[in-house]
């Protein structure tokens, strides 16, 4: 099911029955009936009485809360059943260092893969791009194999995402200013969109681990850390080139969005505007719900959504079964 994006500063949301009513200004603004939606995303100051509060939690979907500029603030989640053997299972495994090194490995060849197939993908369209970021790239897959520690192999990654960054430049048009990774706050159109799709889909994974059963704070890769969605952060890895960075790109690159979408403040950096933040929801909403063909793979087609799903199962029969966990391949 879909999540419901609310950004209308200022607006309050009553429960009307089974539907969320969205007013601003004694104007309803939406009627949406619970069971269409599965999380609620409120970003800045949005206000809910505490009969639509205990209506979400009772219809088991969770809300999160972002500030203006793209935060996470906390989330609100209903109580669930839990998984106690799986998570018994998760906490053992995270104390193996053998088992955090193997599925890591694994998490980061899918990630440097997804990579290189967009920017091969890319110079067959531009031959004059440098070859160096696929050549680079190569290497790090080759590497991949021989890393003996987590430590080794954050280096073989985060080499990776350099040249993965430096090939991201070469798509987005020079008047986006954008010039390799920022962050905290993010300074120009290009990597406000990263840092927000970052934050989104790794939300979505914090909220599916936790229906699951899983503990979305212990991970294997991202080591505990305290107030870090470690293992949702594992799974975000192999989605940030072929989801978020191929996305964002899009985004700016077919005229989605404007530069008057964005605004910026020494402060907060650049972030997008409300006008601006209800086009991307709904590139977004469309883009994780969108079919992918998938060759040679049993499900065949599969959108995001599900694909997080299909990965956070994989995931728990790696856990629980032994069996391998294989990362996700972005098809190209």
């Amino acid at each position: 099911m879909p999540s419901l994006f609310l950004t209308t500063q200022g607006s309050h949301v009553r429960k009307e029955g089974e539907r969320l009513i969205v007013e601003k200004d004694d104007e309803v603004l939406a009627e949406i009936p619970c069971l269409k939606i599965d999380t609620v995303v409120v970003y800045g100051l949005v206000h809910f009485t505490a009969p639509a509060l205990f209506e979400l939690l009772d219809q088991g979907i969770e809300l999160a809360f972002l500030t203006l500029s793209g935060k996470l603030r906390g989330q609100l989640t209903p109580g669930k059943a839990r998984n106690t053997p799986l998570r018994m299972t998760q906490f053992r495994r995270a104390d193996d260092a053998a088992f955090c090194l193997g599925f890591a490995r694994e998490v980061v060849r899918a990630k440097v893969a997804n990579t290189l197939a967009l920017v091969k993908r890319f110079r067959a369209n531009h031959p004059e791009r440098p070859e160096k970021p696929v050549a680079e790239l190569e290497r790090a897959l080759a590497r991949l194999d021989s890393v003996a520690s987590l430590d080794e192999l954050r280096g073989v990654e985060g080499g990776a995402a350099a040249c993965a960054f430096e090939a991201l430049e070469w798509r987005i048009a020079p008047e986006w200013g954008f010039h390799g990774r920022n962050r905290r706050p993010p300074r120009d159109p290009m990597n406000a969109l990263l840092s927000f799709g970052y934050v989104l889909v790794g939300n979505e994974l914090q909220s599916l681990l936790d229906a699951m059963g899983f503990d979305p704070f212990v991970g294997f890769y991202h080591q505990v850390d305290y107030g870090r969605p470690s293992l949702a952060l594992d799974l975000l890895e192999e989605l940030r080139p072929a989801l978020v960075d191929r996305f964002s790109a899009n985004l700016l690159n077919l005229g989605a969005l404007s530069k008057d979408d964005f605004t910026s403040t020494p402060q907060r950096g650049c972030f997008l505007k409300p006008e601006g933040l209800k086009k991307y929801f709904a590139a977004y909403q469309r883009e994780l719900n969108e079919p992918i063909a998938l060759p040679g793979e049993a499900e065949g087609t599969l959108s995001f959504r599900e694909i997080f799903r299909r990965q956070a199962e994989r995931l728990a029969k790696h856990l629980l079964q032994g069996e391998p966990y294989a990362g996700f391949r972005y098809p190209c």
